[in-house]
């Protein structure tokens, strides 16, 4: 019975041995690895670790790019009845240091010198932490640190402890059981400190069985794994869906080169984050504004019949011919039979840009303790406004307490949800066997789920106006010039709202304009830059109703970072860290302030910090929304 991922990676290297299950680039190069030579590293990395004193119910760590050896490790912890805990890769010194004290973790696999000095600098935070094993020998060696060890040692102890017993492995796969905890998962912590849902391997293996009914998968399929491998979904693709359906798995260079390699292996599958998708549509829309004008002409009454067509729910086969195959190709969509998005929500207006430039595209809903997404759109019945519907029966949700308007809190329950969270007795969230998401939504007439925002988060205005931050702002952000936005209201008289520029194209923009700026304060503060969006914004405003637009709206003097707790790992805003962090803003804002003074100090990653001495700007909108009535 295949209910572990050890088990399913035994059956792919005996079945399927000579086949390519994986490939890396590695300085310009593809490399391809084979399902039996995957399994040969992690049998030696399995074995390895147990040389090591790791068995059943250890804590393993993982910590770096999305590698082949990160897969492997994993897998390679699951085999010995440990748990792995996978941690972003950009998470701070004092996110690792949590998350290994409180997951007891006794080895961390490191990919490279930048991730092993954040664990050698955690001091006695981590007291169980025993061995640091790292894929990456650069730089290492000025290191001497006791607990540290070179994966290819670790491969060294596991295939001495194989020729020594060849069967030993056999035994362990066939030991591991699918209800044990295999996988700790951490939680978009949008509020505080996240959770560890703890998840059984064998539920990780039925869900994605479940999954795969709705979007079938097979060896012929290329997936490109871009998203960071802790989160659920990238579980889901990369260890649940590569080794159940062999589809292959593609891992790129570096992240600066993740677009050009992903043109390269042109996959048939492909999962991007909300703000991955908004930033393609936004730089390719800074392009067009860079072509000649007759180019600039062909894009607009090309996008125009697209979407005019899908309005019609057909295609525009001229608009393909003459912009949107070219387009996918330039981008590396052309072999993609489904593309999905999930994790936020995705902003209509960008959702219809690529469905009318043919991207099979289809929305995801979910959470981490119910094993990622479990709503889908069907490939016939893709409708943007809503998440689509549930993979199977076994899948229930139900809106709790609805409104008159049949609004009300999306609740949901499955076989193969997650079995609670470490370290804590109850998980306030689950109550009967059904995890309350937060979430406010309801059921559209055609069955399609329908989710408008947290519910913590949707606003009242003192005027008792309601709306949904995060539907303006995903309607604000399908403009090239804006990265992110923060839409404020909740309890004031109006809407107003704190928009960062997109650096890059804005940046282009002022260089084509010939202004001159120094840094992305200096260009944010440029009266050009604020009549540029005061334009972008009037367009949104022109598409709400009077109550929910905009009436006045900074252009904050730097990016929301989720290296300072403004934004999750997964770019979701932290709504509760914005008000106290820039809340003097906020309210020189709602006294009618026309500039904020600013003196502040940046902190960056590296330990260097920047003085920054600017004045905000309160652009009004009024004129505007009168000119858009």
């Amino acid at each position: 019975m295949t209910d572990t991922l050890p088990k399913l990676l035994s059956r792919n290297a005996r079945d399927h041995g000579g086949d390519v299950a994986m490939r890396e680039k590695q300085y310009g190069i593809w490399r391809a690895f084979t399902w039996a030579e995957v399994e040969g590293r992690t049998r030696a990395f399995a074995l390895g670790l147990r040389s090591l004193g790791l068995g059943a119910g250890d804590v393993v760590g993982l910590i770096g790019d999305n590698r082949p050896d990160w897969v492997m490790g994993e897998i390679a912890a699951h085999a010995l009845g440990a748990r792995s805990l996978g941690i972003y890769r950009d998470a701070l010194d004092d996110e690792v240091a949590f998350l290994l004290e409180h997951s007891g973790a006794k080895a961390v696999i490191a990919e490279d010198e930048e991730q092993v000095d954040k664990l050698l600098g955690m001091g006695d935070r981590a007291p169980g932490l025993r061995h640091i094993i790292y894929s990456d020998p650069r730089g290492m060696r000025k290191h001497a640190d006791p607990r540290l060890l070179p994966a290819s040692e670790l491969v060294r102890l596991g295939e001495a402890a194989h020729a020594a017993d060849t069967a030993a492995y056999a035994r362990l796969v066939e030991a591991t059981d699918g209800e044990a905890i295999a996988i700790l998962c951490t939680t978009s912590g949008t509020t505080a400190r996240p959770k560890l849902a703890m998840l059984r391997g064998g539920a990780l293996i039925r869900h994605c069985e479940s999954y795969l009914k709705a979007d079938p998968k097979g060896p012929r399929d290329e997936y490109v794994s871009v998203l960071p491998l802790p989160w659920i979904m990238e579980q889901i693709y990369v260890l649940g869906w590569g080794l159940i359906a062999r589809m292959k798995v593609n891992f790129v260079e570096e992240p600066e080169t993740m677009m050009a390699d992903f043109r390269e292996i042109g996959p048939s599958f492909v999962l991007f984050a909300p703000r991955l998708w908004e930033q393609i549509a936004a730089e390719v829309r800074a392009k067009v504004m860079d072509a000649s004008p007759l180019k600039r002409r062909m894009f607009e009454a090309g996008m125009a019949r697209g979407l005019a067509a899908l309005d019609r729910g057909t295609r525009s086969g001229l608009a393909d011919q003459l912009l949107f195959r070219a387009l996918r190709d330039r981008l590396g969509f052309t072999n993609l039979t489904s593309a999905a998005t999930g994790g936020a929500a995705l902003g209509p207006d960008t959702f219809r840009f690529f469905l009318a430039m043919g991207v099979p595209l289809r929305q995801l809903y979910g959470q981490t303790e119910l094993l990622g997404a479990y709503t889908v759109h069907r490939p016939d019945d893709v409708n943007f406004d809503t998440v689509g519907v549930r993979f199977d029966e076994t899948i229930e949700m139900v809106v709790d307490q609805p409104d008159q308007n049949g609004v009300g809190e999306i609740v949901t329950r499955h076989p193969n949800m997650f079995s609670g969270y470490l370290g804590l007795a109850e998980a306030a969230d689950l109550r009967d066997g059904w995890l309350h998401t937060g979430d406010a939504g309801y059921f559209d007439k055609a069955g399609h789920l329908v989710v408008i925002d947290r519910i913590k988060d949707i606003a009242t205005t003192s005027r008792g106006d309601r709306f949904s931050p995060q539907y303006i702002e995903n309607k604000l952000k399908f403009s090239p010039y804006v990265a992110e936005a923060v839409v404020l209201g909740d309890s004031r008289p109006h809407l107003a709202a704190m928009i960062c520029i997109r650096f890059p194209i804005v940046s282009k923009w002022a260089e084509r304009n010939r202004i001159a700026f120094t840094t992305y304060t200096d260009l944010a503060a440029r009266d050009q830059v604020l009549e540029l969006l005061r334009a972008e914004v009037a367009k949104v405003n022109a598409t709400l109703p009077e109550p929910q637009r905009i009436r006045d709206f900074i252009l904050l003097y730097k990016e929301l970072d989720a290296d300072d707790d403004e934004l999750t790992r997964t770019r979701k805003v932290r709504r509760g860290v914005i008000n106290t962090k820039y809340g003097e803003i906020i309210d020189a804002i709602y006294r009618g302030d026309a500039a904020i003074p600013v003196d502040t100090t940046i902190a960056f990653q590296d330990g260097t910090k920047q003085r920054i001495r600017t004045t905000l700007r309160v652009v009004p909108m009024a004129a505007t929304q009168m000119a858009a009535e």
